[in-house]
């Protein structure tokens, strides 16, 4: 088939003209100009169908291509003009067709490009100055007026409202305030504002999905022919029925009938237009997929390996725990490092630093601030001597005392970082550092499987330990950790002769295991260049569940396209029977034959239709965020929960019950109200969307155990023992405090995996 779109359009309007001309100058009487006009017609198309046979022919492709040359080289042999004609007209328009479907799909990829930044407005010597995109460099004042796109990776330094909907699909603008990281690529959508860049544009989230664009569009891997597949039986049938039905009839005219009536044209073009059109739809949700046979094995993909950093996990280092002494509340010890490490840049530190401000935590500004590289930190806040860092920086060789023991051997048994602080010489409290599991993660891994995946493998370079602890939490049938690039190779190689296998990774180690799975993904949105460039699947957006979804359109559109291939098979078929018998002229043939192209090909388009999720019943990513925001600001309230439960059995009875007090008062003023809200406005809408009897019945049952705890501890603050009964009390109060505590974690961590799940 020609791949000029022209010259397509070129063959399609003198089809078009030939054929209406021929019949004008038919009804005029004029029989022999009209035959001319319609076979010239015919033979420019002809044209066009004979060197793509060759060519195919060339590289030892054998498809359908042969049937539509034979019919119309027979038609006009056998001076039947007008069937040759709409013949030819049959073949371009399912050129046409095609033309169209792919062009879809590129306007889809190519929307990106045209969004792409050149110039960049940096602040200098007081002045605003526009300048090359390559002169930025981290630390970089920037300003982003309305309507310009984010030039490179940075942080705001006021709030700002942008659009993301060309990178994440989200289709209402977000809001977003000081200090938060924003990726290039999205655009202004409200006041200009000031922003620090933190990376250079070549190194950038829109430079990168950019250069994945460009690849795929110069991508030379044709597009699937599920057709051609069948092609060996179906072209000897046709011509084999064709040939018998002129010898026992000894009219070559039923021989043309059968071999009109079997040239699948658009059948040819139908599996193509589904692929192409399935690569469009995947696009529209931040899936790119570099050619159609991806798309193809996705449909049929039954073993998965994940690598685990950045791809099964966050990437970043976040906090999950926080050990104080006894005297001291996780608050103030989080304060106290968080502001200290506001002078650092390092990855843990500006982790902290962001952990504090998501808890409404208030910063101090330190003094004399000196930094050990790789060590740690040291200065005075609030007037205090902190130091912050490794464990040998902050306390030498020093034992470590009792309450720390838990979380330090938690740490290490995770492989995770921990954060010491010290006041004076006063060892006060431990922050525990680690590179969480995604959000999206356990959601995406239950839905691989509803999607007929039947192993989940992790391939990892991490120690046994660690990788074992993360897929026990996610239900990984395989761990497979401390991994080199050789083995994955080499694990990779043994699942494939099991089936169909997929690779997920985001980091240059993974590039070789991408390159040899069936299929190989990368986590293009952040992960490194040579990963994306090895992947044949590449997710722009920053969600593993997107993964699912372009399975899904996968098997929809391998299901559409069969039905495509053995529905015109099928009626080609039929109509072959009834052409050999007699009963089928070669121009009604002809006739017959378009409407089953058009309508195989239409079958096709519905591809471009389907449904992958609808947007009025979706969860935007802005109400997302502030349901997370609510959650992080109550976590020091949970803290407070988990340190006097700790400390109940220690503390002087006066103390305990005044910790009590105010941990009542808390929940009252802020966790209790905020359930309450969630119970009566929040999920009756989330339920709406879930559809079902009651979806949310689990969630508001946890609500009723949070405030029957609540309630135990409103009854213990109110009655609380001077004296007497004593150890009864703090025996419930320590059980309920620990209950509490739980059930608060598990609870806000189901609700945020369920909203996420829920966000478009």
């Amino acid at each position: 088939m020609l791949k000029n779109k022209r010259l397509n359009l070129v063959q399609l309007a003198i089809c078009v003209l030939t054929l209406l001309s021929g019949g004008l100058l038919y009804l005029l009487g004029m029989k022999w100009a009209a035959s001319w006009v319609w076979g010239g017609g015919a033979c420019v198309v002809l044209v066009g169908v004979l060197i793509d046979t060759v060519a195919a022919l060339w590289r030892k492709q054998f498809g359908l291509d042969l049937i539509a040359l034979v019919s119309i080289v027979g038609a006009v042999a056998l001076q039947e003009t007008l069937t040759a004609a709409v013949i030819a007209l049959m073949f371009a328009s399912g050129r046409a067709l095609e033309d169209y479907a792919e062009k879809r799909a590129q306007d889809e990829m190519s929307a990106l490009l045209s969004r792409a930044p050149k110039l960049a407005n940096r602040y200098e010597h007081g002045s605003v100055v526009q300048v090359p995109l390559a002169a930025i460099q981290p630390g970089d004042r920037l300003v982003v007026r309305p309507g310009e796109t984010v030039p490179v990776d940075g942080t705001l330094l006021s709030g700002a409202t942008v659009d993301e909907s060309s990178l994440t699909g989200e289709a209402l603008p977000a809001t977003y305030t000081y200090g938060t990281a924003l990726g290039s690529g999205i655009v202004n959508a409200g006041d200009a504002f000031d922003f620090l860049a933190t990376a250079t544009a070549e190194h950038s989230t829109f430079t990168n999905i950019i250069r994945l664009v460009r690849s795929a569009q110069e991508s030379k891997a044709p597009a699937a022919r599920l057709a051609d597949r069948y092609a060996l039986l179906f072209v000897p049938v046709a011509l084999g029925m064709a040939a018998i039905a002129w010898l026992l009839s000894g009219d070559p005219n039923r021989a043309l009938a059968v071999v009109v009536v079997a040239t699948p044209c658009p059948l040819i073009l139908a599996v193509p237009v589904a692929i192409v059109s399935a690569m469009s739809r995947c696009a529209q949700r931040g899936v790119l997929i570099k050619h159609g046979g991806a798309l193809e094995r996705l449909a049929q993909v039954s073993t998965v390996f994940f690598d685990k950093t950045g791809t099964l996990t966050g990437g970043k280092a976040r906090l999950v725990g926080i050990a104080a002494d006894p005297s001291l509340q996780a608050e103030h010890v989080l304060k106290l490092a968080a502001s200290l490490e506001q002078m650092s840049g390092h990855a843990i530190a500006q982790a902290v630093v962001a952990a504090a401000i998501e808890r409404g935590v208030t910063l101090s500004l330190p003094e004399h601030v000196s930094e050990e590289p790789g060590a740690g930190l040291s200065g005075l806040v609030d007037g205090k001597e902190v130091r912050v860092g490794t464990y040998r920086y902050v306390l030498g060789d020093a034992e470590q005392p009792a309450w720390a023991s838990g979380i330090l051997d938690r740490a290490r048994y995770e492989g995770a970082a921990v954060v010491c602080i010290a006041v004076g010489n006063k060892f006060c409290g431990v922050l525990h550092m680690a590179d969480e599991i995604r959000l999206d993660s356990p959601r995406a891994l239950r839905l691989l499987r509803a999607a007929g995946v039947k192993h989940i493998g992790m391939l990892t370079g991490d120690r046994r330990d660690v990788a074992a602890t993360i897929a026990a939490s996610l239900g990984i049938d395989v761990v497979m950790p401390e991994q080199t690039p050789e083995s994955k190779l080499a694990a990779i190689a043994a699942a494939r002769a099991n089936g169909i296998t997929m690779m997920v990774g985001d980091g240059i180690n993974d590039a070789p295991a991408l390159a040899a799975a069936d299929i190989g993904v990368a986590m293009g949105a952040r992960g490194a260049a040579a990963a994306a460039e090895s992947a044949q699947v590449v997710l722009l957006v920053d969600r593993l569940d997107r993964l699912v979804l372009a399975i899904r359109i996968a098997q929809q559109t391998r299901r559409i396209a069969l039905q495509s291939v053995m529905g015109g098979m099928g009626l080609s078929f039929t109509a072959m029977v009834f052409a050999a018998l007699g009963y089928l002229p070669p121009l009604a043939g002809a006739l017959l034959q378009e409407l089953i192209d058009v309508a195989v090909i239409l079958n096709a388009l519905r591809v471009l239709r389907l449904d992958i999720g609808n947007s009025a019943q979706t969860l935007l990513a802005d109400e997302f965020r502030k349901l997370k925001e609510e959650h992080n600001r109550l976590m020091p309230v949970i803290d407070h929960v988990a340190w006097l439960a700790e400390r109940v059995d220690m503390m002087p009875v006066e103390t305990v019950w005044n910790e009590v007090a105010q941990v009542n008062a808390a929940l009252r003023a802020q966790v209790l109200p905020h359930e309450s809200n969630d119970d009566s406005a929040l999920y009756p809408r989330l339920a709406r969307m879930v559809g079902g009897e009651d979806p949310m019945a689990s969630m508001s049952n946890t609500h009723r155990e949070i405030f029957r705890l609540s309630r135990v501890i409103e009854r213990l603050a109110d009655g609380a023992p001077r004296s007497g009964g004593v150890d009864d009390s703090r025996q419930e109060l320590r059980r309920t405090l620990y209950s509490l505590d739980a059930i608060l974690r598990m609870h806000f961590a189901q609700e945020e995996e369920f909203f996420y799940g829920l966000t478009s």
